[in-house]
Order: structure tokens, then sequence, then C-alpha cells
């Protein structure tokens, strides 16, 4: 098959690109996005039509490789994506790149048959989670896509760094899902004590001022799941959605028990699924096989949500939630400037750059 070129097709120059080469290939990126915003790779809530229209209107749309089973299911998936957002530039449309998600964890026993997809289809960035990133980066950096390394903590952190991938996705206290345990700020905070490449930050983050909040700490990209959950693009359930409009903050619980890794779920979800949200079971063996039919998982008709699941209040199209999270993010920096005016007339309203490691130095 022959891959829609999202960017432009791996030669020799691109095949050895620096990481300098890469960063500038991210700043580009980020600077063709309406709002600094990826639309985090959901498990059974993001299909294909999820990350095309987000895409379309103008924040990263990313795929988890693990919806789509059998692995033929995930090759017709890719290429829809790739034809139909080529298509969409053909026509003279602006669209956002696309991701590509994949679990490196050890258990995934078709981790290499995904790869191969990840070279025929050229994903501009491919995000990996739960385990090392290494498997994906040479396969990636061979046509000029961006590697970036989902990590909870410091010490992953810093490994994700030392194995050469060209930003960090970091998982905050707050979000949904496969979760951490460390506030958005402070973990930016320390990210950027040793680390100067891009960060993706997530966690409870729903709304433009967040994205802003976020963006002025030191990130370059939010991940944000939970608001788009309730999209009519979504894969989720009609009932899965009406709890995440019906729900608020109160309503979530963090466990092990579903999946063997700390997430965020929604109380009602469990208790509908007969389980008691304040006596779960003890966590088994995690296993993130993808080669498992979907059914086998003891966590599909278990739902989860971030922090932010109050700002979900009705279910709408993909491009109408990020038209609120642009205007809301032009909000926040009005108000920036209002309260905090430069005395150098009017600010440029250019989205403002990441503190670099230098910038954060008390030296």
């Amino acid at each position: 098959m022959t891959p829609a070129p999202d960017m432009p097709l791996a030669d020799s120059d691109q095949a050895n690109s620096t990481s300098a080469d890469r960063a500038a290939r991210f700043s580009s990126l980020r600077a063709g996005l309406q709002v600094p915003v990826v639309c985090a790779p959901m498990f059974l809530v993001t299909g294909p039509e999820m990350v095309v229209a987000a895409c379309r209107a103008g924040i990263v749309g990313a795929l988890p490789a693990a919806n789509a089973r059998p692995i033929e299911v995930l090759d017709d998936w890719m290429r829809s994506i790739a034809e139909q957002l080529q298509a969409a530039k053909d026509a003279g449309q602006n669209v956002a790149p696309w991701a590509f998600n994949l679990m490196t964890h050890s258990t995934n026993t078709r981790l290499n048959d995904e790869l191969a997809l990840v070279a025929r289809y050229r994903p501009p960035v491919v995000i990996t989670a739960l385990g090392s990133p290494k498997p994906a980066i040479e396969v990636v950096h061979a046509y000029g896509g961006l590697v970036i390394g989902d990590v909870v903590n410091i010490k992953l952190a810093k490994k994700a760094a030392a194995a050469g991938v060209d930003g960090l996705a970091c998982i905050s206290s707050g979000a949904g899902g496969h979760t951490g345990s460390l506030s958005p700020f402070a973990f930016v905070s320390a990210i950027r004590s040793f680390y100067d490449g891009p960060i993706v930050l997530g966690g409870g983050i729903s709304d433009g001022f967040g994205v802003a909040g976020a963006i002025a700490a030191g990130a370059d990209l939010v991940y944000m799941g939970t608001r788009f959950i309730a999209c009519e693009e979504s894969r989720a359930a009609d009932a899965y959605k009406r709890m995440l409009v019906e729900c608020d903050i109160d309503d979530l619980i963090v466990s092990a028990s579903i999946t063997g890794t700390p997430a965020s779920w929604l109380k009602p979800s469990l208790a509908a699924a007969g389980l008691d949200p304040e006596n779960l079971p003890v966590p088994g063996a995690r296993n993130y096989d993808a080669n498992r039919p979907i059914t086998a998982r003891r966590w599909v008709d278990t739902w989860s949500a971030g922090q932010g699941v109050g700002m979900v209040n009705r279910i709408a199209p993909m491009a109408e939630i990020v038209e609120t999270l642009k205007q809301d993010f032009t909000k926040a920096q009005d108000r920036f400037r209002r309260l905090h005016p430069t005395g150098s007339g009017d600010a440029p309203r250019n989205l403002p750059q990441s503190p670099s490691v230098a910038d954060r130095s008390h030296a």
C-alpha cells in the first residue's frame, strides 16, 4: 500500500535527521495548530472518525493502536486516516497532523506488526506508552517522524529522554484513564530543570484557560481527553457520554484494581458493572496484549474520566469544542495582559513560548 504523506517522505537526509531538525519540525507542527492541544488517544473511545475530526478542527488527533483489533482493522483505520487527511490537504484545507499511540509494554505481542504499519503509513507523531520508547524510535526517525514518550514520573522522564525521544508526554494527577500522581505544574517545573525538549502536559486540563496556564508554566502542548469523550465523533457509548454530562469531580476514583495500573474511573460506571467503588478488588497482573479480543478485557464496561469532567456539559461536535477552547485560550491570554501589562504597547498575540532550561535556572 502507498502511504498518504502527511509529511514529506523520508530520504537519506531525513532518515539521518538530527535532534535539531526534529525540534524544528515540532515547532512547525505546533505553530500550525488552532490551539496547542492533542486530543489524547482513549481506549474504546477514539476511532478514525474522531482523529480526522480533531485534525480538521485544528488540533492533533491521536489514534490508540489498542482500539483496532485484529491487526487488519488497524491497517484499515490508519489507511483511512492518512487518505482522508491527504484528501483534505489536496482540497486546500488546513489540517493538523495526526499521531499514533502504541503500547510498548512487554505483554503487547503484536508490537512488531504495529511498528510495520507505522513504517507504512508514517504518522507524523508516534506516542509510546507503558514501556520503553526505544522500539519505536528507529522506525519513526527513519522517515522523519517524531517520537513522544508517555511518562508519569521523573525517573521515567529521564529514561525516555536518555533513550532519544523527541518530546515527553507528562501525565499528571487529574488525568483520566491511566493517570499520574504529580501536580501538573510541579511536574513540568521538575522536567524543565533538566529537559529542554518539547513537553506535552496532561492532567485535568479541560478548557482554554487551563491550556494557557500549562503553556505559560513550561509545556508546549496540552494532552486533553475527557473534554472530547462526549463529542459527536467519539465512539463512546451513548450512556457513557450521558454519564460524563451528569458527573462531576466528586464522582471519580483512582484505582489500579481494574487494569493493574492506577487509573481514574467514574464511580457510577463501576457500580453499574457490579463493583463496589469503595471496596475494589486487589489489582491483577498487567496485560496490554493488543492481540487479545477487546471483549476479553475486564475493563470494557468500566468508564474513565479525568478531573476536568465538570467541563463536559453536553454532547457537541468536535469542531465546536475546539472553537470554544480557542476562544477561551485567547481570553486567558488577554486576561494575563490586562493584569500584567508589558508597558510596551500592544503585546504580540502569538502563543507564549515555553521556558527553556536556562529560563528556569535560579543561578
